[in-house]
C-alpha cells in the first residue's frame, strides 16, 4: 500500500490544462518573442537539471542495451516502423557514448519470440556494434517479449564485472506484455543484490511492471511522447551514472600499449613487436588475414591488437590510450555548478562567448573560483561538453590550484 502512495497522479487524472493560452502574441501581433521565451525556459529547465551539484560520476561502465524485436515493434507510430527507429537512434547512441565513456563496454541484446539473443558481447569496439545494429534492419519482428529472460541474460554477463565499475541495462520496451518463464520478483531482487541498475524506456503506454524494476534497481523508467522525445530519453543514458556509496574505490590495472608502425624505424623494442601477427580481435573471423606490423602490442602479454582501448583475451589487462584516459577523468572531478545571479548594467558580456548581454537575459551565471560571468548557452556547453570553465583555464593561478 506504501508504494501505491507514492506513485504520482496520471496526466488524465489531473485538471484540464489550457496550453494553448502559453503562446501569447506580442505589441507588434508576432510570437517571435514569445517563442524566444518558451525556448529560455526549456534551457535553464536543462541548467536545473545539470547544476545538481559536483556529482562523482562513473568512469568504467558495463552496460547491455535490450531492444524489442516483438511483433509490435512493427507498427509505424514512429517512422518508418518503430523497430527501424529505435536502431537508428541506438546508432547515435553507440557514437555518443563511446566518445563520453571511451573505456568503457557496451552489448547489444534483443528479446521475442518469448526468448533472448545476445547479438553483441560486452566490447569496447563500437565499429562491432555499429555493423550488428546494420544488420539488425532486416530482422523479422514478431511473437512476445521476455523481460525476465533478458534480464537473466544481462545479469549473467555483468554479475562477474569487476566491483569498480557500474553495471547498467537499458531496455527499449515496446509491449505492453511479457510473457516469462518464472517469478519475475526472484530477478528484481538478484538485480539489486548483483547492484545491477535497470533502465527503462517504454514506447507505448506505461507499463507496471517496468516501473517497479526499474524503482526497485535504482534505474529510470519513461514512457516516449514523440520521436524527438524518444531520442532525448535515449541519449540520456549516455551521461554517467553517480558512483554508489557501496561501489569500491580501487586501483585498476591498465596497459599503454606503444603503436608499431614500422619494422625499420630505428625504435628500440625486441624483433617480435615487428613481426607480422594475427589480430586477436579479428582472430575468429574467417576472412581474418596477417596485420603485418601495423597495431598495439599488449605489454603485459604481447598479443596484437588493431584498435584501442581493448581488453586483452590472452591475460585480461584493459589497454587504453592517454587521451582515452583524459576523457573519462572528468567524470571523477566534475566542474562545480555556476552561480545563477540577475544581469545587471555592470555585466554587458559573457567571458566565454563574449556575446553581449541583451534584454532577453534575465539571468547569468558566475563561477564561484573565477568569479567570471558566462551566459546561459555557454553554461550548459561548459557542463555538456567542454567539461572546464574557460575563467579557471585562461588564469595560472585558479589553474594552478585545480591541479594541485
Amino acid at each position: 500500500m506504501a508504494d501505491e502512495d507514492e506513485v504520482k497522479e496520471y496526466r488524465w487524472e489531473s485538471g484540464y490544462e489550457k496550453t494553448w493560452e502559453a503562446l501569447k502574441e506580442d505589441d507588434d501581433g508576432l510570437l517571435e518573442s514569445n517563442v524566444a521565451e518558451l525556448m529560455a525556459r526549456a534551457k535553464r529547465k536543462r541548467a536545473a537539471l545539470k547544476a545538481t551539484g559536483a556529482i562523482q560520476l562513473g568512469m568504467m561502465r558495463h552496460l547491455f542495451v535490450v531492444v524489442d524485436a516483438s511483433e509490435c515493434m512493427f507498427l509505424q507510430d514512429l517512422k518508418p516502423t518503430r523497430f527501424l527507429c529505435v536502431l537508428k537512434l541506438l546508432e547515435l547512441f553507440v557514437h555518443e557514448f563511446f566518445d563520453l565513456n571511451p573505456i568503457s563496454q557496451l552489448g547489444i541484446m534483443t528479446t521475442k519470440m518469448k526468448r533472448s539473443e545476445q547479438i553483441t558481447v560486452l566490447a569496447g569496439n563500437q565499429k562491432k556494434h555499429l555493423e550488428a545494429l546494420q544488420k539488425l534492419k532486416d530482422l523479422s519482428c514478431e511473437g512476445e517479449p521476455s523481460l525476465q529472460n533478458s534480464l537473466e541474460r544481462a545479469m549473467n554477463g555483468l554479475k562477474n564485472m569487476p566491483a569498480h565499475s557500474s553495471r547498467e541495462v537499458v531496455v527499449l520496451f515496446g509491449s505492453l506484455t511479457t510473457c516469462d518463464p518464472g517469478d519475475i520478483q526472484k530477478t528484481i531482487k538478484s538485480l539489486r543484490e548483483n547492484n545491477i541498475r535497470v533502465s527503462i524506456i517504454g514506447l507505448a503506454a506505461e507499463v507496471r511492471i517496468c516501473r517497479e524494476i526499474a524503482k526497485k534497481t535504482g534505474g529510470s523508467y519513461n514512457v516516449l511522447i514523440d520521436d524527438h522525445h524518444l531520442k532525448e530519453l535515449i541519449l540520456n543514458q549516455v551521461q554517467p551514472p553517480a558512483v554508489a556509496g557501496s561501489m569500491e574505490a580501487s586501483l585498476v590495472k591498465m596497459g599503454f600499449p606503444g603503436g608499431t608502425s614500422s619494422a625499420n624505424d630505428g625504435t628500440s623494442g625486441s624483433s617480435a613487436d615487428h613481426a607480422p601477427a594475427y589480430c586477436l580481435c579479428h582472430i575468429e573471423n574467417e576472412t581474418s588475414s596477417l596485420m603485418g606490423n601495423n597495431g598495439y602490442n599488449c605489454p603485459q602479454c604481447g598479443s596484437r591488437y588493431c584498435e584501442l582501448p581493448v581488453e586483452c583475451k590472452q591475460c585480461g589487462l584493459t589497454l587504453v590510450s592517454a587521451p582515452h584516459l583524459a576523457r573519462s577523468y572528468h567524470h571523477l572531478f566534475p566542474i562545480k555548478p555556476f552561480i545563477e545571479r540577475v544581469q545587471t548594467s555592470e555585466t554587458t558580456h559573457c567571458f566565454a562567448c563574449a556575446k553581449l548581454f541583451i534584454e532577453a537575459d534575465t539571468n547569468v551565471y558566475e563561477c564561484e573560483t573565477c568569479n567570471q560571468i558566462m551566459c546561459l548557452d555557454c553554461d550548459l556547453f561548459i557542463r555538456e561538453t567542454l567539461h572546464t570553465c574557460p575563467g579557471c583555464a585562461s588564469d595560472p593561478f585558479t589553474a594552478q590550484m585545480k591541479t594541485n
